[in-house]
């Protein structure tokens, strides 16, 4: 938040007016003191300066609350100081380390190694894993600040689809009676956006446990946050998977990897789910298998009226792909067929399918506006 005067324009605020913006601007608050674990239970008298009740001069409540964000930004880059073998450049250091920063306090990674792909919406860091997660190496997908992220027609992917929060790092969907979130994102007020941003993470990661539960060759989620995903690395040390954009198959290689990805998104249906962006781009290649990625977009066929023109499109990538190895396919008639057969014709709903992957979630399905 700057730190600018009040303007005459939010001195002529109605009283309800007012009170809408004060809320909006506390529960921007309250997002970052949870993030940030600053709630504080000391008596009134005692209590910081972000913590002080509500002043009764709307005047001096903007100008307070300004001030209460300035100081949290200030703990957070306090908190943030972690040495790691990685050297970022200034910028990407701020927000690599903010972001993965909950993951090394929770004993999941103790180091970056090297940043092992760049895209549009995201880096992928390879992290060296805690000793408890039981692997050697662990990949870090780190979404880009929201202001540099490039999701084309991103209302067709978001048709459907109910908006999703970190709560104690799994999914969660935003109740419908928390009308302050609905209307920061409806306004795309700041806290607004980085509710949008963080429920295109929850999807994908909501997306790669339901997958890697029904058996699609997808990497292992191990956890997420508001800005990060933990999964599975596909690789060594030395080379992360390329993708199949990136090799030459052996000719004894297409026919079944070929019939593996149609496998896949065979699957996909049948659990009410279209990848949305599948193309060889994004399905990596490693000593002879297969690995789905990059899931955000992610599309339900129950909810989204463009779910199956949207596979119809997968599924001709895919078979534009496989055709340079003499794989012939009649792309429009395979999708009609594959969506006929497998599309799930009473799926359950994403809470109900996440509260299979993790029988301790609650299945509430009470949420807010769409995305």
């Amino acid at each position: 938040m700057d730190s600018r005067e009040q303007s005459p324009q939010e001195n002529d605020l109605s009283t309800e007016d007012a009170d809408i913006r004060w809320e909006e601007e506390q529960a921007e608050l309250e997002y970052y003191e949870k993030k940030f674990g600053l709630s504080d239970p000391t008596p009134s008298y005692h209590r910081k300066p972000y913590l002080e009740p509500r002043p009764m001069n709307e005047q001096l409540r903007f100008k307070m609350h300004r001030a209460q964000i300035q100081a949290l930004s200030e703990i957070v880059e306090l908190d943030n100081v972690w040495e790691t073998t990685y050297t970022a450049a200034r910028f990407e250091n701020i927000f690599l380390k903010e972001s993965l920063h909950p993951f090394y306090t929770q004993d999941q990674i103790v180091d970056v190694i090297a940043q092992v792909k760049g895209g549009k919406e995201a880096n992928v860091y390879l992290c060296k894993a805690h000793p408890s997660t039981g692997v050697e190496w662990i990949a870090a997908k780190v979404y880009r600040p929201r202001q540099f992220r490039n999701l084309r027609n991103d209302a067709m992917y978001r048709e459907g689809r109910h908006l999703l929060a970190a709560e104690d790092g799994r999914p969660q969907a935003i109740k419908r009676r928390d009308e302050r979130v609905a209307r920061a994102v409806k306004k795309n007020t700041t806290f607004g956006a980085q509710v949008r941003h963080t429920s295109w993470l929850m999807y994908e990661f909501s997306a790669l446990q339901i997958m890697h539960a029904a058996g699609v060759p997808v990497p292992n989620p191990y956890g997420v946050g508001e800005n990060a995903i933990l999964m599975e690395y596909i690789g060594d040390e030395k080379l992360a998977a390329p993708t199949l954009h990136e090799v030459h198959l052996e000719q004894h290689e297409s026919g079944p990897l070929f019939e593996r990805t149609l496998e896949s998104m065979a699957v996909m249906l049948h659990e009410g789910i279209v990848h949305g962006d599948l193309s060889a781009y994004n399905i990596l290649y490693w000593q002879g298998e297969i690995k789905l990625i990059d899931f955000p977009q992610v599309m339900y066929t129950q909810g989204n009226p463009s779910a199956q023109s949207v596979f119809n499109r997968d599924v001709k990538r895919i078979c534009q792909y496989f055709g340079r190895y003499g794989i012939q396919a009649n792309a429009n008639l395979l999708a009609e067929e594959l969506w006929d057969l497998h599309t799930a014709q009473d799926p359950d709903d994403l809470l109900a399918d996440l509260s299979r992957v993790d029988s301790g979630e609650d299945g509430e399905s009470d949420t807010t506006e769409e995305e």
